[in-house]
C-alpha cells in the first residue's frame, strides 16, 4: 500500500474514531504530513489539555504519550508503538528521585518533562526546553533546588539562572553526540549561517552557537530572523519543518547522523494500525496520575510560582 493510501486511511479512520493526531517535531516527513498539531513537548502537552476529540493519537516517544493521558484522563490515548521510549526518561526512576529528595529535604523538584510519570508524580513542577530557564528563576531564592533527569539543560539553566541546581547523571544520547568540532566546522562551510543548537546539547557546544533553543524556539527564530541560512544542532527531522516552513531559506545539520532511533519507530503503517485497533493505549494509574498532574499542569498553565511546595 502506498503512503498516500495509507494516508486517506488514515484521515477517513481519524473522523470515524474522532480522533486528534498529535506529532513531535522529530518525527519523519510522512508523519508530520498526517499532523493535527506539530510542535515541541510543551505544545504537545497543552493541545492534549485542551483537545475535544475522543481518542489522542501521540506520534512522540512514550513520556510525551503519557503526559497526554495525565492532562487528559478522559480521552483514550494510543500510541503507535509502545517500544518508543527515551533513554534520558530512563536515567532516573521515582525511587532515584525519592532517594534524592531525602538527601535535600525542603528542596522544590524541577523535572524535565522528558521523565516517566511515575517521576513526574515526585516532583513540584514540570519543565520544557522552552521554558526551563523562567521556571527555575521564578522558584524562591531560600530553597534548594534538584533538577532531574537531563544534566546538560540543567547546566544550561544554571548558567542563565546563575542559581546552583542539584542534578542528575541523564542526558539524550541523540543531542549529546553533537560535538563541538562538527559545529566548527560547519561555521567554516557556512560563515553567515545562525547557529542553533538545542539546549540538550553539551556546553561546550551551546557556548559555540548564537542561540540555544528548544524545538519551538527553532521554529520560531528561522521564521522571524533576516539571516537565510542557518545551522542547526538537534534530531535532523527537525529541519524537514524548518525546511517547509522557510522555503527561502538554508538549513544545515550539525551533525547529520543526530537520529532519535525511538522516534523513527513510529511509521504510517503503525499509525493506521493504531487506529484500526484502538492500540496501544498508556494507561497511568491513578494515584500517579492525579499527583503527577499537579507538576504538569503547573507547567502548562505557567503558573509555576505556586509550585515551589506541593
Amino acid at each position: 500500500m502506498s503512503n498516500q493510501s495509507i494516508i486517506k486511511k488514515i484521515e477517513e479512520l481519524k473522523k470515524k474514531r474522532k480522533a486528534v493526531i498529535l506529532v513531535h517535531n522529530y518525527q519523519t516527513a510522512e508523519i508530520q504530513e498526517v499532523a493535527d498539531f506539530l510542535g515541541d513537548s510543551l505544545d504537545l502537552s497543552r493541545r492534549a489539555a485542551a483537545t475535544d476529540a475522543a481518542v489522542i493519537v501521540f506520534c512522540g516517544v512514550s513520556f510525551m504519550a503519557e503526559t497526554a493521558a495525565i492532562l487528559a484522563p478522559e480521552k483514550l490515548v494510543l500510541i503507535p508503538d509502545p517500544a518508543a521510549g527515551c533513554p534520558m526518561a530512563d536515567m532516573i526512576t521515582a525511587e532515584n528521585l525519592r532517594d534524592l529528595k531525602s538527601e535535600h529535604p525542603g528542596a522544590i523538584v524541577v523535572a524535565y518533562v522528558n521523565s516517566s510519570a511515575a517521576v513526574k508524580a515526585e516532583t513540584d513542577i514540570c519543565c520544557t526546553s522552552a521554558n526551563a530557564v523562567d521556571v527555575v528563576a521564578s522558584l524562591p531564592r531560600d530553597r534548594e533546588v534538584i533538577f532531574v533527569p537531563d544534566k546538560f539543560l540543567g547546566a544550561y539553566v544554571m548558567k542563565k539562572t546563575g542559581r546552583a541546581l542539584i542534578l542528575c547523571h541523564g542526558y539524550c544520547p541523540v543531542h549529546r553526540d553533537i560535538l563541538p568540532e562538527a559545529v566548527v566546522e560547519q561555521r567554516r562551510l557556512h560563515p553567515h549561517a545562525l547557529v542553533m543548537v538545542h539546549p540538550e546539547c553539551p556546553p561546550e557546544v551551546i557556548d559555540l552557537a548564537d542561540e540555544a533553543l528548544s524545538t519551538s524556539g527553532m521554529v520560531r527564530v528561522a521564521r522571524e530572523s533576516d539571516r537565510e541560512e542557518f545551522i542547526v544542532g538537534t534530531e535532523v527531522d527537525m529541519l524537514v519543518r524548518l525546511r517547509r516552513e522557510n522555503s527561502d531559506k538554508r538549513f544545515y545539520p550539525a551533525n547529520p547522523k543526530a537520529l532519535c532511533v525511538d522516534m523513527k519507530k513510529i511509521t504510517l503503517e503503525k499509525v493506521l494500525r493504531s487506529l484500526e485497533e484502538e492500540q496501544f493505549e498508556i494507561v497511568v494509574p491513578e494515584e500517579i496520575r492525579r499527583r503527577a498532574r499537579r507538576a504538569v499542569d503547573a507547567m502548562v498553565d505557567g503558573q509555576w510560582t505556586v509550585g515551589s511546595k506541593q
